[in-house]
């Protein structure tokens, strides 16, 4: 227990106890003497300010004032003191905090005699050590495109510009169905379940049914014909971006009404006119050159991947449950301006924000660990991100969009995305420095049926030929 005395403050005692990983509480001690100095302030202020039946302007004895204004005084300075102490605690202790401080100051009594004592609770920065910097071991895979990857954009293009079509009433549904149904979600705790109608659900091996995350959801729906129900029962993570149902058992009732599967495009004179292809011929070879690119892309994400894991296996420290679950949704908007600068209109971004969504207490803990250790790392190297270099991006992401920069930012600014995007800009920076830093050495590419490891969310090399 230290006492410390701010230079324009009031005296104060602060005690500091850890209750928790990346918490602390405070208890503050602020003295007799120190709470009639600022009541004296307060009815000297008083004195001035308030005219009184009888007295002058500043004539009105304390006896007098202390009855008419006594409540008044007591709760200014009470609320005074507590401003004072507290934010003079934070920064006297040096404390990196995570939120503000929240007190409960209708519990706090300014006593009449004695001192009045209060506590608070902040959240603060993890405190670590950052592994060796120079020379992270980077392997880099030369990779060179194949007809078979070329046939494989094809068909997902196909896909992609393909038509719902109703499948007859006798077929059960399959993968990568679309089911129409209606929904009734209960959430543990609550006493009515919600009804939802037309609910449109992808049947995907990981996915969500009314925003509610489903593990093996495929399991669930495929062989289902219209008219038959199914039960689900979910624990969803303490960590998960929905408030209401974060950490609670969730029971979902649906009712198939409508099944539909996806008859690819044909590859016919409009479906070549919309790449600006002559023939078959003319769009293999731009999806050759496109699949190229990805697959450089993918090279330099999984050289990115190598930098962030090393980061996060030579770093150590704990986060708790509430942190991560509040980061959670920052993490989301993050990912959503990620997807915006590589051009992906908000329609096609709702897709990967799904497989987000549905993702694991894992995940989202990894995410904020890669948060606060990107975060040093650019303090250590100095990175920062200038208004001018902001601008340049916004503007080359307004032109993809077919946007103007200024009402584009002016967006960013509005619905809270612009922060995080300067964030963005400035991981990536740290990222670039690394790499840059690192010990790359070229590998040849693993066999095929190795699954890409670590593959960004993004654009497709089709997407980037349009």
């Amino acid at each position: 227990m230290a006492q410390t005395e701010a230079p324009t403050g009031p005296t104060y005692k602060a005690t500091i106890e850890e209750v928790g990983p990346c918490k602390k509480r405070l208890v503050i001690e602020v003295p007799e003497q120190a709470i009639q100095a600022a009541l004296d302030e307060q009815y000297k202020t008083f004195r001035q300010e308030v005219i009184l039946p009888g007295f002058r302007r500043g004539r009105a004895p304390r006896r007098l004032l202390e009855k008419r204004l006594g409540k008044e005084a007591q709760e200014q300075v009470k609320l005074r003191l507590i401003a004072q102490t507290s934010d003079a605690a934070i920064k006297d202790n040096k404390l990196a905090i995570l939120n503000e401080p929240q007190v409960d100051v209708d519990s706090v009594q300014l006593p009449v005699k004695g001192p009045m004592t209060y506590q608070f609770e902040v959240e603060v920065w993890p405190e670590f050590e950052l592994p060796p910097l120079e020379g992270i071991p980077v392997s880099k895979t030369v990779r060179q495109a194949t007809e078979e990857q070329v046939d494989a954009e094809l068909e997902r293009l196909r896909r992609i510009r393909g038509v719902w079509m109703p499948r007859p009433e006798a077929e059960p549904s399959q993968l990568d169905d679309l089911l129409i149904a209606d929904v009734q979600v209960k959430v543990e705790g609550t006493e009515q379940p919600e009804h939802l109608e037309n609910i449109e659900v992808h049947i995907r091996p990981q996915g969500t049914v009314a925003q509610v995350p489903v593990p093996n959801l495929d399991e669930y729906l495929v062989g289902l014909k219209p008219g038959q129900s199914v039960d689900i029962s979910v624990d969803v993570p303490k960590t998960y971006f929905k408030q209401e149902y974060r950490g609670k058992k969730v029971q979902v009732h649906l009712d198939a009404k409508e099944i539909k599967y996806l008859r690819p495009a044909d590859v016919d004179k409009a479906f070549l006119d919309r790449f600006g292809a002559q023939s078959v011929e003319e769009l293999r070879q731009m999806l050759k050159e496109a699949v190229q690119s990805e697959l450089e892309r993918q090279t330099r994400q999984e050289m990115e991947d190598q930098i962030y894991q090393y980061l996060l296996d030579k770093t150590n420290f704990d986060l708790p449950l509430d942190l991560v679950a509040d980061q959670a949704a920052s993490a989301l908007q993050r990912i959503y301006v990620r997807l915006l600068s590589q051009g992906l209109s908000p329609q096609e971004i709702e897709g990967h924000m799904e497989a987000l969504r549905a993702s694991s207490e894992e995940q989202a803990k990894r995410q904020v660990k890669t948060f606060f250790v990107i975060d040093k790392v650019c303090e250590k190297l100095g990175i920062e991100v200038s208004d001018e270099e902001v601008n340049g991006l916004v503007a080359q992401i307004a032109w993809r969009r077919g946007q103007r920069p200024e009402r584009l930012k002016e967006q960013m600014a509005r619905d809270g995305t612009l922060g995080q995007f300067r964030l963005e800009v400035r991981q990536a920076k740290c990222i670039d420095k690394l790499l840059e830093m690192a010990k790359v050495t070229e590998v040849a590419p693993k066999q095929k049926g190795n699954k890409k490891k670590g593959q960004r969310q993004g654009q497709s090399a089709s997407d980037k030929a349009q």
